[in-house]
């Protein structure tokens, strides 16, 4: 399982790369301009495609769409790209296999949540010219959560429990992750215009895509539930979701889900692309550490944006800290992650290759 796992961005763009040249397939490289990554690498979004060349039924799977989190897509799609039973059942059913690796690889890469501009791609996908939502639970707590020093000091610690203790964890989720643009150096700012990265997966969606007539999108994620567990999170046609991924998809529309209701998924830009296309689209959110926990790192990333001259020790402290908060480095963890996404993924192909 080591083999399909990397240690860094870096390391999981190369594994990535010779995967898909051990099946002889063509890499697709999408660079990010004017900007290196953290060891001084290109940053770029590769694509991959197999299947059949005249497939018009397509599965599209992402990852590091909240960039640290890609060390698991990632694995998952390297793992794919080892399947060998995979490419015969594509050509069988007519389906292809879209790999968009590291969407965000700028996150992926410095082991941050956000882009380069400090924009959650799950809450960029929206009309800038229209009314943006109102978050005046975050507005509230932005001063809290953005200390002055890091760790953060008592008086903070105990501020934020009381939030938590008075108004409930789920309070705080909501008022924290649902999304806000009214703070650009706070959490889960949706930006104030669409970023490279969204724009890059709107070009891939019209360029793979234009000539499909159903196509399916799995996105991979961690930081929200149980440890290992891949919870299928529904933002869109929830009937045709769970008549492929089963009855255990959930939606944040109808409070099923453990995530927040989000304004400008990533997922929605499929519906925005390919009008022309039936489609289903799930995240699968994989467990890792205890909510509050990961919150934490996340207020630890944006802070670590704020203090760029902290101490060397500090921030790589810092990182290794965020890293351990969405990448679990155990076999029993990684070993579910696997089996779930092949899972959902031949859930996917055959929904597929049902639709009409």
């Amino acid at each position: 399982m080591t083999t399909y796992f990397s240690s860094s961005y870096l390391d999981a763009r190369q594994r990535f790369i010779d995967a898909a040249a051990l099946c002889q397939l063509a890499v697709d490289t999408r660079v990010l301009p004017d900007i290196s990554g953290l060891e001084g690498e290109t940053l770029a979004t590769d694509i991959v495609r197999m299947g059949p060349a005249d497939a018009k039924r397509m599965l599209v799977l992402t990852s590091a769409t909240h960039g640290v989190e890609g060390f698991c897509g990632s694995g998952a799609q390297i793992a794919l790209l080892h399947d060998d039973a995979l490419p015969a059942l594509l050509d069988k059913l007519g389906v292809a296999l879209l790999l968009v690796h590291a969407i965000n690889p700028y996150g992926f890469s410095y082991l941050s949540r956000t882009t380069e501009g400090n924009v959650d791609l799950n809450r960029n996908s929206v009309d800038f010219d229209a009314p943006l939502r109102q978050n005046a639970g975050y507005a509230e707590l932005h001063g809290l959560l953005i200390p002055e020093t890091w760790p953060p000091d008592e008086a903070n610690v105990a501020a934020i429990r009381d939030y938590i203790d008075t108004r409930g964890q789920w309070a705080y989720q909501e008022a924290v992750t649902t999304g806000q643009y009214t703070h650009a150096e706070g959490m889960f700012y949706g930006g104030s215009e669409t970023a490279w990265s969204t724009r890059t997966m709107r070009e891939i969606l019209a360029d793979y895509g234009e000539h499909c007539a159903a196509i399916g999108w799995i996105d991979f994620h961690t930081g929200l539930g149980p440890s290992g567990f891949g919870a299928k999170i529904n933002v869109g046609d929830l009937a045709r979701a769970r008549r492929w991924w089963g009855a255990d998809v959930t939606s944040p529309l109808d409070g099923t889900s453990i995530a927040a209701d989000v304004a400008g998924p990533l997922l929605d830009v499929l519906s925005q692309t390919c009008p022309h296309a039936s489609n289903a689209a799930i995240a699968i959110e994989y467990g890792t550490v205890p909510l509050t926990d990961m919150l934490d790192m996340l207020r630890a990333d944006v802070w670590l944006r704020h203090h760029a001259d902290a101490p060397d020790a500090l921030k790589a402290g810092i990182r290794r800290q965020i890293r351990a908060a969405f990448y679990i480095d155990d076999d029993t963890w990684r070993g579910m992650i696997l089996g779930q996404a092949r899972a959902a993924v031949l859930q996917a192909v055959y929904g597929l290759s049902r639709e009409g």
